[in-house]
């Protein structure tokens, strides 16, 4: 028996055990647009009617079928995310292949599965009534360039595992890295169940076909991960939308905080894949009787202070355009700012660049996703507390606090109302990176859904039975 042999028995013992159907000679759609690469086509509607054509039949899979393909992709992509992490930062020019394969890593690992459609059941004397999850049908999903690959494989697993299909909408400044992802989850889905496009896009990523996507009939959710900009482009589409919006995490710290880890954790979460998580700090704020005792410590972990008034004006002047980050500076080393700026780096490249500046200034104010820290120095935790509610803008996203006083870190969680507060630890803590919980790269704030997961991208239904079935 030859390899083609054997790989066709393979195929039809794996689909007829997980409830597909062998699907080898077409694509599930039944058309030639895909040019005989799926999961990749040249117009919007064909990728779309491929989606669709396919959730119908993944409907009537079993969810171990789900389970097998979920298994599937975190056992083949596990070898891909050092060179999947390497061209990502290539082609974005963003973040480092370093930190971005610990973001791959946690996505791949710990994006809860089908295990997260929890069912529940009440019961008394007069019936049954039972919660489920059920699919919604195609997905239009969004996926940026800050975390191309780390989105794409959170919202398979999620969005599969809910017993949906995806069409994706890449960022195009992360084109190349995209489509090869999104056809190689199509490709092992594929060979687990034998149905083909349950995850498509097309060729040519643009602003255009993203258009057509959310206006398309048979899309029937739209999961957003960007700015505010697309956000709100898809809330006025008409149809549901997760979206996932723009953020400015502030760093509260007291009196009361373990200064030198407080130190280290700012330091660590500030600086990972160069800020560009929008969960990262952004800024901190902390009380002034151990702000020059957290500062000194944030150098000791690498932090690189700039102190000079004519200098700290240069970075604010390259990194703050026309009241906006820098694009061209979005994700770039602590080296490259500096370069940019024309001041001087040290010897050793430092890991973050800190400042401090007045309460009000543009550094503070503005979400930069660079790793430029500025420090605001208040005189106690009340007026530290009001101005991190200033800073965060009632974006509902991410805020950081270091103390040791149980009240005022429930007092900030209560006032905050951020969809993560992290307590004591560096900001991706609020995503399952060295932490509990579980790890998502949609995080839901304009539209309320928070840390997405599976059963965000599920529609609960309720089933009743009349006077049957409780057994107390």
């Amino acid at each position: 028996m030859n390899n083609n042999e054997l790989e066709t028995l393979i195929r039809h013992i794996l689909t007829e055990q997980l409830g597909g159907t062998d699907t080898a000679a077409e694509p599930a759609c039944g058309c030639t647009t895909c040019d005989g690469q799926p999961a990749l086509f040249d117009e919007v509607d064909a990728a779309v009617t491929a989606a669709h054509a396919a959730f119908l039949r993944y409907q009537e899979a079993p969810l171990k079928t789900r389970s097998a393909i979920i298994s599937a992709i975190r056992c083949e992509l596990a070898d891909t995310l050092v060179a999947l992490s390497e061209a990502a930062a290539d082609e974005t020019g963003m973040g480092n292949k370093a930190d971005k394969i610990l973001k791959n890593k946690a996505a791949l690992e710990n994006t809860p599965g089908v295990e997260d459609l929890v069912t529940t059941a009440l019961t008394g004397d007069e019936g049954m009534v039972l919660f489920e999850y059920s699919p919604y049908g195609v997905i239009g999903a969004v996926a940026p360039s800050t975390n191309p690959t780390e989105t794409i494989i959170n919202n398979c697993i999620s969005m599969l595992a809910a017993g949906n299909t995806i069409y994706f909408s890449p960022h195009p400044g992360a084109k190349h890295i995209s489509l090869k992802l999104v056809a190689q989850i199509e490709e092992i889905a594929f060979r687990t169940c034998g149905i083909h496009n349950l995850v498509v896009t097309v060729k040519e990523p643009s602003f255009e076909a993203t258009q057509q996507m959310m206006a398309h009939p048979k899309i029937a959710l739209l999961a957003i991960t960007g700015g505010p900009g697309i956000v709100t482009m898809g809330l006025k589409s008409g149809k549901k939308v997760v979206g996932a919006g723009a953020g400015n995490p502030p760093c509260l710290v007291d009196e009361t905080a373990e200064v030198v880890k407080a130190a280290q954790d700012i330091v660590s979460g500030a600086a990972f894949d160069y800020n560009l998580p929008c969960i990262a700090e952004k800024s901190v704020i902390v009380v002034d009787c151990v702000a020059d005792q957290l500062i000194q410590q944030m150098r000791e972990f690498g932090a690189y202070q700039i102190t000079d008034p004519a200098q700290i004006t240069q970075l604010r002047d390259t990194c703050i355009k026309k009241g906006a980050a820098n694009k061209a500076l979005v994700g770039k080393s602590p080296t490259l700012i500096l370069e940019a700026a024309g001041l001087p780096c040290p010897a050793k490249p430092p890991k973050l660049i800190i400042v401090e500046v007045p309460a009000d200034d543009a550094l503070v104010m503005t979400e930069q996703l660079m790793p430029v820290l500025p420090i605001v120095r208040v005189d106690n935790f009340e007026q530290g507390l009001a101005l991190s509610l200033k800073v965060e803008g009632g974006l509902h996203h991410t805020a950081i606090m270091h103390s040791q006083n149980v009240s005022r870190l429930n007092k900030a969680a209560h006032l905050m109302q951020t969809s993560i507060f992290v307590k004591n630890g560096p900001s991706y803590a609020g995503i399952g990176v060295g932490a509990e919980g579980f790890t998502t790269f949609t995080i839901a704030t304009p539209t309320g859904e928070g840390t997405t997961s599976a059963r965000t991208f599920g529609r609960l239904r309720r089933c009743v039975l009349t006077n049957g079935f409780s057994i107390r």
